[in-house]
């Protein structure tokens, strides 16, 4: 689950790390109060309005039709009342969230660090993720911070440093002292970025994050360590130990139909292919997709009914397939271990019946426990739906399906 930087910059002030303070708006009129209350706190003539959506790239990205882009200065109330207008309700394109871009519904109005008293003297960028290969959390951080830190890791990977923390442990004191030794840093600046580091690394496990990053992290002509700009994933898995963060979800963030998935339990992902399917089991719904490549078409989603597939779950899921209108056909690949053949065949039909007119073929490969049965459940249901028993059945299906 992903957070908007706002929410993901107030959950770090819990756990002692400095950020860049803010105030979320949702009209121009409050971007506009949250400039004067901005000036007021800290008596800057500047402002900085951001969009909040879930893509990186916001400061090269523009809102469509216009050359607004979605992270902008204002030097006024009225200019940042005016940018804010221009942002909110725009569609914002940036590299991360592809042509369609996304809706931006609220902005941030936040202090201009730039334009401060102890303005800002170097950029650097850090960030916290789970090594899978390793197992292992990795803190990577560079001296080259900003937007264009992409670049930096393709063109000068010399420049990224990595350092690693065993997962229960704790992130050692004389590894925070690496971290900010390897960013240049002494004196003051040295100490607060310590101590910056080990707080960080505390929110990142104490909130049971998937990825946490910080670009760019600022150090000030005072010597402070500012959180600029944060993104922040929290593992799905950990919600249910963390309540108040699940309420923080944006479902409009979201693609609707996995929103959907997930009120029925599937699993869901949408991608850009032309064949549906349905499978009952994350490997198998893998071994699916490549199938579906092999016989000539394209994967249209990734979906996986779990063990307790029932008529109600088959035909939430015929239906999120089907609002899809790339789909030119639904494979179903069902292997009978802990769910039975023949009670996914009844839900096909049921669904199939539910729904009404299907123009799209449906081919059913149905193996394992009472897989003869669902056959002829099949077979003899009247509907248009194609069986296969062998995998080279149903994949020859396929190819017939999308040619």
């Amino acid at each position: 689950m992903n957070l908007h930087e706002y929410q993901a910059k107030e959950l770090l002030k819990k756990y002692n790390v400095p950020v860049q303070e803010g105030v979320p708006c949702n009209t121009p009129g409050e971007a506009e109060q949250a400039y004067k209350q901005i000036h007021t706190q800290y008596g800057s003539n500047f402002a900085v309005v951001k969009a909040q959506i879930h893509a990186g790239g916001r400061g090269k990205g523009k809102i469509v039709g216009t050359e607004q882009r979605g992270v902008a200065v204002g030097k006024t109330a009225e200019d940042v009342k005016q940018i804010a207008q221009n942002i909110l309700g725009g569609t914002l394109v940036t590299i991360q969230t592809g042509e369609a871009g996304k809706l931006v519904n609220k902005v941030l109005v936040a202090q201009d660090v730039y334009y401060e008293g102890a303005s800002p003297v170097k950029e650097f960028y850090l960030s916290i993720l789970l090594d899978r290969t390793s197992g292992q959390n990795v803190i990577m951080y560079s001296t080259e911070g900003g937007v264009n830190i992409e670049d930096v890791a393709h063109d000068t990977p010399e420049k990224i440093f990595k350092e690693r923390v065993y997962p229960g442990g704790i992130l050692e004191p004389f590894q925070a002292r690496k971290i900010a030794f390897n960013l240049g840093l002494s004196g003051v600046a040295f100490k607060n970025c310590v101590k910056f580091v080990t707080n960080l690394y505390n929110a990142y496990v104490g909130s049971d994050c998937g990825m946490l990053e910080i670009n760019p992290l600022f150090k000030t002509s005072d010597d402070k360590i500012i959180a600029v700009d944060c993104k922040m994933s929290i593992d799905d898995n950990a919600l249910m130990r963390h309540p108040d963060l699940a309420a923080l979800r944006d479902l409009s963030e979201e693609d609707p139909t996995e929103v959907e998935a997930g009120q029925y339990n599937l699993n869901f992902v949408k991608l850009d292919g032309n064949v549906g399917c349905m499978v009952n089991g994350a490997g198998l719904a893998m071994a699916t997709m490549d199938m579906i490549k092999l016989s000539g078409g394209e994967p249209a989603n990734f979906l996986d009914v779990g063990g307790t597939a029932n008529a109600q779950t088959v035909e939430a899921g015929f239906r999120i397939i089907l609002k899809d209108p790339k789909v030119k056909a639904i494979l179903i690949n069902i292997f009978g271990g802990i769910v039975r053949c023949d009670r996914v065949a009844q839900g096909v039909i049921d669904a199939y019946t539910s729904i009404g007119n299907i123009n799209i073929p449906i081919i059913v490969r149905l193996q394992g426990t009472n897989a003869d049965v669902a056959k002829k459940l099949i077979d003899e249901s009247g509907l248009k739906v194609q069986s296969a028993i062998q995998l080279s059945e149903a994949a020859e299906l396929v190819n017939k399906a999308v040619a």
